[in-house]
């Protein structure tokens, strides 16, 4: 993974991150929702990141 995707799926993960404790203070399932909705998104990015990796040190 390159060091900038790994940048760009943590940014990424943190915004979910805030998005979700945001709706969370605020009441807002659909804010909070969308919030878990990006943290997972971020995180099959990096798991796919991964898996690309390990094949290109085969």
């Amino acid at each position: 993974m390159g060091l900038g995707d790994k940048f760009k799926h943590a940014a990424e993960k943190a915004a979910g991150k805030g998005k979700e404790t945001t709706g969370e203070a605020t009441g807002n399932e659909s804010l909070k929702a969308e919030g878990k909705t990006d943290q997972t998104k971020a995180s099959l990015k990096q798991a796919a990141e991964k898996v690309k990796d390990a094949f290109k040190k085969r």
